[in-house]
């Protein structure tokens, strides 16, 4: 899909050189792909201690199997 972004170059230019990318496209879409896996680990912070395990569970008798 073609887009039109005002970037600000000198951000553009430190991450091509960054990340040893050959392209503009390259660095935006690797950029991107870097934001959205960062925010679904800060949406796996968020659960930690939210689980509720059962009480009967016994995660040693499954490595046993």
């Amino acid at each position: 899909m073609p887009t039109n972004l005002a970037l600000d170059d000198t951000l553009l230019n430190e991450a091509l050189e960054i990340g040893h990318l050959k392209t503009k496209k390259d660095t935006v879409t690797l950029a991107l792909k870097e934001f959205i896996a960062k925010r679904k680990q800060f949406k796996l912070l968020e659960l930690a201690g939210s689980i509720e395990y059962d009480e009967k569970y016994d995660y040693k008798a499954m490595r046993n199997r």
